[in-house]
């Protein structure tokens, strides 16, 4: 095992991304519970190639992306008005943002208000896979050939609970693209990834068909956690940090006024809140460790010779709070990354966050916009700020869950509209 510690290293792992870019077994969370199909945790081969041009065509740079503006910012309105409608608890409504988005461009599916079945499906299925992968939870990961033995044995019964698991992650894969069949049936289908990828089904060969439900699984199941893990982050760290609320809610009056929201036209304008993007993704860690990745050949990295077959931890979280990049990493400080005459910004945590090699999150590009319509949005019309008490502020602690994909923990907050004016802009209807 090689734990990489160093943005320098992985720079030199990111330019042999073909050496480096294998994934381990991982018995439960993988091979049990069934997400060794999914991208995630997919062998770099012909099959992961496939998923990866899927990926590409819909999401893989920034101008495919652009196409998608009208829906994150239609999902973003969404999200403000269930938020203004039932603040007590944010974390649903980006679930149900995030959940909007990504359905809605992978299957043409379109989020309900109140409880969504493909959301809570999908959901179901991602806390599933994240406790299935927190190390040390199982056995079985250290030890497979547990898998072959009695179940009727003492401490076998995760097997009982994998088949449980790996029932949810097949329902995952095969409902909402079974919505999409069922919509191209009866001629309501609206564009997505799944129906234009079945226009000319009958040239699909039985293995297309496969590779293709598990790569539109993979796009919910790779992007929505991680995305809703950093909003969630945002809205911890303007209740913890309100001087920086006040400061990007001045930029935003100054660009854009109180006459309408900010949109993505407005992002060149806004260095403050694209400064706050970066910095929740460097404060907290959707990914701790990332996931971790084997040696497909024998080489070198920085001098030192890598084993075929090893595995390679890149320890994220360290590279995003080393205190020699980032002074003091523990606070929230978006300035860090805005240059100045005489300062130079500090290094781009985007270049960190979202992985390396043949591996580096095709989603990103998606899940920067999604995160600078939410965070622009919210400060718009919203002040976000510590929940009280018996007449005592609540002061929340930044803590995280375990698992591949970390979530600040539960925190109470008031959101609250900045004034009649936001409460009438969220209240405008969609177009």
């Amino acid at each position: 095992m090689i734990i990489v510690n160093s943005a320098t290293i992985m720079d030199e792992l990111d330019k042999k991304g073909a050496i480096y870019s294998d994934r381990p077994v991982l018995e439960m969370g993988g091979e049990l519970v069934g997400y060794s199909q999914t991208l995630v945790l997919i062998a770099y081969g012909a099959r992961f190639r496939t998923y990866r041009k899927h990926f590409s065509r819909y999401l893989g740079s920034p101008k495919p992306i652009q196409q998608l503006y009208p829906l994150v910012e239609r999902e973003s309105r969404r999200f403000l008005k269930r938020t203004l409608a039932n603040h007590q608890d944010v974390l649903p409504h980006l679930r149900k943002l995030a959940g909007g988005i990504i359905l809605r461009l992978t299957y043409g599916y379109e989020v309900q208000d109140g409880e969504d079945p493909f959301v809570n499906l999908i959901e179901h299925a991602n806390d599933n896979f994240n406790a299935a992968t927190v190390p040390g939870a199982f056995p079985v990961d250290f030890f497979p050939a547990m898998k072959k033995l009695p179940q009727w044995l003492p401490g076998m019964g995760f097997m009982k609970l994998a088949a449980e698991w790996a029932k949810d992650t097949a329902r995952m894969v095969e409902v909402p693209y079974n919505y999409t069949k069922q919509q191209m049936a009866a001629g309501t289908a609206v564009p997505s990834f799944v129906s234009t990828s079945l226009e000319d089904e009958s040239s699909l060969s039985a293995d297309d068909i496969r590779d293709l439900r598990f790569a539109a699984s993979s796009m919910y199941g790779g992007g929505a956690d991680t995305t809703v893990s950093a909003e969630y982050a945002f809205y911890l760290a303007m209740v913890l940090y309100p001087e920086v609320q006040k400061k990007a809610q001045a930029e935003l009056d100054a660009v854009v006024g109180n006459g309408r929201l900010p949109n993505f036209n407005d992002q060149p304008q806004l260095p403050y809140i694209n400064a706050i993007v970066t910095e929740v993704l460097r404060w907290n860690s959707v990914a701790p460790t990332g996931v971790p990745h084997t040696a497909i050949e024998d080489g070198f990295v920085a001098g030192y010779f890598v084993p075929k077959g090893s595995l390679i931890l890149a320890n994220l979280w360290n590279m995003l709070h080393n205190p020699d990049v980032y002074p003091d990493p523990f606070t929230f400080d978006p300035e860090r990354h805005i240059a100045s005459p005489g300062k130079e910004a500090q290094q781009d945590p985007r270049k960190i966050c979202f992985g390396y090699g043949r591996r580096i999150c095709p989603g990103m590009h998606l899940a920067e916009a999604s995160l600078y319509s939410c965070v622009s949005m919210s400060l718009a019309v919203f002040d976000i700020e510590k929940a009280v008490e018996n007449g005592v502020p609540i002061t929340p602690v930044h803590e995280n869950t375990s698992g591949i994909i970390s979530y600040p923990k539960p925190f109470k907050c008031v959101i609250k509209p900045r004034s009649e004016k936001a409460v009438s802009l969220i209240a405008e209807e969609l177009l």
